[in-house]
């Protein structure tokens, strides 16, 4: 299969999980967003499932590209800018119905190893980045001595978790807790003597 037509349908995949949900999707429906018919998805995909895992591993191979370079100067300011990535609500006016989607997606994961262990996949490179990055800031000299970065990125990670799906459950935007994790970084992993400097309300400076 080519590239163009693996992008043709996995974008097809978002359109149709937008649309109709995770439990009334059909090949059919993907279908019809798709430049391809039905039978070229079935030439390619057994079905619904198979089709939804390989799209798992395309949100993954997508989240990997987008964040192997973050952008700021020093260790925390990379991780604040990455949190800010996690945590800030998409302008896409699709993308609330994209996470109805992908929860659902979860809820079936006790049940289904295959998508337990792309949704697996996905914690553990969240995971590696946000280590990747308190590993960084331990080495400058920026964090404290006594940061543990696999317990940290294991916090942050399940806070993030948690930020997603209480958005998407009751309703509740992440900006406040994106606000407490940017004060966690200041007041509990920056060594003493590292201030940070208010850029914009969303955004901070750190100062060595």
């Amino acid at each position: 299969m080519t590239d163009e037509t693996i992008d043709d349908l996995m974008e097809a995949t978002y359109r149709a999980l937008c649309k109709h949900g995770y439990a009334d999707l059909t090949m059919q429906d993907i279908a019809e967003e798709s430049t391809k018919s039905k039978g070229t998805l079935h030439y390619h995909f057994e079905g619904k499932q198979d089709l939804l895992e390989s799209f798992l591993e395309f949100l993954l191979d997508r989240f990997e590209e987008r964040t192997e370079t973050i952008p700021g100067e020093t260790p925390a300011e990379r991780l604040h800018e990455f949190i800010d990535e996690l945590l800030t609500p998409s302008d896409d006016e699709s993308a609330e119905e994209f996470r109805t989607a992908i929860l659902e997606i979860k809820a079936q994961s006790p049940y289904n190893e295959a998508y337990r262990e792309q949704l697996a996949e996905f914690d553990r490179a969240l995971h590696d980045r946000i280590a990747g990055l308190v590993t960084d800031g331990l080495e400058a000299g920026a964090f404290r001595e006594d940061v543990d970065p696999d317990e940290t990125a294991d916090f942050l990670v399940t806070l993030f978790h948690g930020a997603q799906t209480r958005s998407t459950a009751v309703d509740r935007p992440p900006e406040q807790t994106k606000r407490h994790v940017h004060e966690y970084i200041d007041e509990f992993l920056l060594a003493d003597g590292t201030d940070t400097v208010t850029v914009d309300d969303d955004e901070t400076e750190t100062v060595e």
